[in-house]
């Protein structure tokens, strides 16, 4: 099955005169594939903000049709620190 990806001026969104039109083009669509950065080529500048500008109006859609992004859990990794010397006495 193929699917219809919007380009950027279907979306609304503006590419700046200073961007590449067609590298800006081209990491809007990466990110609405589902793409990750993850090539050399995918950090220049006019890529990096198109991959940006479609993961900013994806979320965008998601709110819209009412699905929350719920944070991220993350796994902190503490040390504790014994034998501490010249702490507090009362």
């Amino acid at each position: 099955m193929e699917y219809h990806y919007p380009t950027p001026r279907e979306v609304g969104v503006q590419i700046p005169p200073h961007l590449m039109a067609d590298r800006f083009s081209a990491g809007f669509e990466h990110a609405l594939k589902g793409g990750q950065l993850n090539k050399a080529e995918y950090f220049r500048l006019s890529f990096r903000e198109g991959f940006r500008s479609a993961k900013l109006y994806l979320r965008y859609l998601r709110r819209r049709q009412g699905i929350v992004d719920l944070p991220c859990r993350y796994k902190f990794r503490f040390k504790a620190v014994s034998g501490i010397s010249g702490g507090l006495s009362a």
